[in-house]
């Protein structure tokens, strides 16, 4: 089986984290500690969670010219990410976001400049044929433009890719984007923001995938936290559990739950073979502190299968299939 080739459109950001024994509430303040400097965005995140799954990953994204910037150039070239469409621009710093984990729990809440990111323009994604041709997968999510992301998404359909797009942070989107979409793999709030409604809105997950789908949407992965993750199609719907592990730190979760979907999908996986990966890769991203440290390698995601006497992906444990990333 040749390496799969995924196309990741979207952020990087440099994390800066501080661990607080309580969320904050409004205009309090709260001391924290174990202040630390990570990679951070949910692109760039991804980017690197699907070549640590040994997809062949594209990043296209625009950095600034500081020392942020080529803190994230080192991370890819050490990763073995493409990054021949990474731009750098001197007109805005590269995006930083600020996270704050509760320590008991690893629950977190997190604020975003985006910088550079709003600087990668519709034409430049438009323009980038050789990232879209070959690839299995075209990956985007909201921390750039909303016409970037969609873009990317067009660009993916154009080649016959299978286009996801994480919608996070959550913002209304126009019908012509969400037809462009062929897996939204929102969480709850997410799902609820996308169809108008509140985020504390009592409402059944797959009600609220149905009404994405009659918007356009053709299909969505949404992901329930320690309950796993749901599927509705326009068919169909199943739950797949959550994988039982210790949780540290949920920030890197999402992004892990992606990669793996994203991964599954470009090797071939059905999309219910593909969201059960993605739950295994997201769950062990918890059980570690970081974004970065606690995406998952494929080797690592195969000691996992084997310790719980599962069966893993014949892609995942094919020779060839990595023989590239060796």
């Amino acid at each position: 089986m040749s390496t799969p080739r995924i196309t990741v459109v979207g952020s990087y950001a440099t994390g800066l984290t501080l661990k607080v024994k309580c969320l904050p509430s409004r205009g309090e303040t709260v001391l924290a500690s174990d202040y630390r400097v990570d990679y951070g965005g949910k692109g760039s995140n991804q980017a690197v969670g699907c070549a640590r799954l040994g997809a062949e990953s594209v990043f296209v994204a625009k950095i600034g010219e500081d020392a942020f910037g080529e803190m994230a150039l080192r991370l890819y070239r050490e990763e073995g990410i493409d990054i021949a469409l990474v731009r750098r621009t001197a007109e805005h710093h590269t995006g930083v976001g600020f996270i704050l984990v509760e320590a008991e729990t690893g629950n977190n809440c997190i604020a975003l400049d985006p910088g550079a990111n709003e600087l990668l323009s519709a034409g430049e994604v438009a323009q980038c044929d050789s990232a879209f041709k070959g690839a299995a997968v075209v990956l985007t999510q909201l921390e750039i433009p909303v016409a970037a992301a969609e873009a990317a998404l067009a660009r993916g359909r154009a080649y016959g890719a299978v286009s996801i797009l994480n919608p996070a942070p959550a913002r209304p989107l126009s019908a012509s984007v969400l037809e462009l979409v062929d897996v939204l793999t929102p969480n709850q709030t997410e799902a609820k923001v996308l169809t108008g409604r509140s985020p504390d809105a009592g409402v059944e997950p797959e009600e609220v995938a149905r009404d994405l789908i009659r918007a356009g949407v053709r299909q969505v992965v949404m992901t329930l936290g320690e309950k796993g993750a749901g599927v509705v199609t326009a068919s169909w719907s199943e739950r797949s559990p959550a994988t039982r592990v210790c949780a540290v730190d949920t920030t890197g979760a999402g992004d892990a739950f992606n990669a793996g979907l994203a991964t599954a999908l470009a090797s071939g996986e059905s999309l219910e073979s593909a969201v059960e990966f993605a739950v295994v890769t997201g769950g062990m991203a918890v059980t570690k502190e970081g974004v970065i440290p606690s995406l998952p390698r494929r080797a690592e995601v195969v000691e996992f299968y084997r310790q719980r006497e599962r069966t893993a992906p014949k892609w995942l444990v094919s020779t060839d299939h990595h023989a590239r990333r060796a």
